[in-house]
């Protein structure tokens, strides 16, 4: 058994960096909705029927794929936003955009309620959104802004 010196602090060993936090939510409507999205459009072309079928052109055919893969374009987007807390640095991946900030930069995180997600204040002045923060994530998303608050103050 270790003695007390060589335990962890609980604190410390919750924030070990590289830290990522992703919404919950929006990734299990992803799975579902883009699952969803695949069964429908596969159910709705076999009960087509052939005689139906052969009366689309490879026009119409091109249009309904390029309308599928930008359904799952955007819902790609909203699975991937994430927040990375690292030891020099703070990246937040919203959809396609990341934009890494040192830790200098952040002057405060937050997520009042009812907001859809966390937006962090700037040194500059500006605010960025984290998406990766999801307030319909509830307890979850509380507990990310607290770790990553506490963060910027000790790395900041």
């Amino acid at each position: 058994m270790p003695a007390d010196s060589e335990r962890p602090d609980p604190a410390t060993a919750q924030q070990r960096l590289p830290r990522t936090w992703r919404p919950l939510g929006p990734r299990i409507a992803g799975i579902v909705f883009g699952g969803a999205l695949l069964v429908v459009f596969g159910v709705a072309w076999v009960t087509l029927g052939a005689e139906n079928r052969a009366k689309f052109t490879p026009f119409q055919i091109g249009t309904m794929v390029v309308l599928t893969a930008l359904g799952y374009a955007v819902i790609y987007a909203l699975v991937r936003s994430r927040v990375v807390a690292e030891p020099d640095r703070l990246v937040i991946v919203n959809g396609y955009r990341r934009r890494e900030l040192d830790w200098a930069e952040v002057v405060a995180i937050r997520l009042p309620p009812g907001a859809p997600w966390a937006t962090l204040d700037l040194s500059d002045g500006t605010t960025v959104s984290a998406m990766g923060i999801q307030g319909s994530d509830g307890a979850r998303a509380q507990q990310a802004v607290r770790e990553i608050r506490t963060l910027a103050d000790r790395l900041g």
